[in-house]
């Protein structure tokens, strides 16, 4: 296995782990801070960009190509704001197990991506995984899920969501080759706030915070290691294990409400978990990836 090949996994890991702290920090940036959650996902891009830039500029050489990797890493950026403005004023319209469970939609889209698109057919061990990973996740939010009419429109919304981060993951691995990982988180970023600012100032959030403290650790949690880590790995590992690795935040996003809120876990989620862990074990890459198509 090369060894990049085998770092891509626990780079993944370590990448929804950072990602999954997320909801804590924007809990933390709404009591902290005192701005809304789309204020928030604004300033969570906003300043990691001039890090990711001026990084990207010091160790990574010029694009080789400006025309189509320079327009999938704007695109990319677009989709990466339209997930995060879904996502989070969709949590404010429905439950937040609905939310967790939807918005992870891209756990069972992106592998489609590659099984359908890019060829990347699975093992028997990789399918294994993924169907244990799906049934752990169903478990562990499955228990608070409901559909009702009422939060029919937050339900969507997660969707939405999860379908814009499906796009954006596709955009950002179009770029692999063509742009340096640094250099593709700096556009996207770029690309994404000015959506997001407008939203959240549209909405009537205050944006200008009263502490950074929060803000300045998601960033460097949520957006610089977390998504730099998953940039890091597409294309070193199979879209399957891609979204299979990102059901490991319902996972954790679980411990957090655990330990930090007090929140009771009952014998589905324990089993939900242990489920998930054991799918993360099971995913190995035994043979190089074949070339996208």
């Amino acid at each position: 296995m090369p060894t990049s090949t085998a770092l891509a996994i626990p780079a993944l890991l370590l990448a929804n782990i950072c990602l999954a702290c997320g909801p804590w920090a924007v809990r933390l940036a709404e009591t902290e801070s005192l701005i809304g959650p789309l204020a928030s996902a604004f300033w969570r891009i906003a300043l990691a960009v001039p890090l990711l830039a001026a990084a990207a500029w010091a160790r990574e050489p010029a694009p080789r190509r400006a025309g189509w990797p320079m327009a999938a890493a704007i695109f990319g950026g677009v989709m990466f704001a339209a997930d995060l403005g879904a996502w989070h004023v969709g949590i404010l319209h429905t439950r937040l197990a609905n939310a967790s469970l939807l918005g992870n939609v891209t756990a069972i889209l992106f592998p489609a991506y590659g099984f359908l698109v890019a060829r990347h057919w699975p093992s028997r061990r990789q399918s294994a995984a993924l169907l244990l990973a799906v049934a752990g996740a169903v478990l562990l939010l499955g228990r608070s899920y409901s559909l009702s009419a009422h939060g029919i429109v937050g339900d969507l919304l997660c969707i939405f969501a999860g379908l814009s981060y499906t796009l954006y993951l596709i955009a950002i691995g179009r770029t692999r080759g063509a742009m340096g990982p640094l250099t593709v988180l700096a556009i996207s970023g770029a690309a994404a706030t000015p959506g997001l600012l407008l939203l959240a100032l549209a909405t009537g959030e205050h944006v200008w915070p009263h502490d950074w403290t929060p803000l300045i650790l998601m960033s460097l949690g949520s957006q610089i290691i977390g998504q730099g880590l998953i940039l890091y790995a597409i294309g070193r590992v199979t879209p399957l294990v891609v979204g299979l690795m990102l059901l490991v935040q319902p996972v954790v996003t679980t411990l957090i409400g655990w330990v930090i809120y007090g929140e009771r876990l009952g014998p589905p989620d324990l089993v939900g978990a242990v489920a998930i862990a054991a799918a993360v074990l099971l995913i190995r890459e035994r043979r190089p990836l074949r070339a996208e198509a």
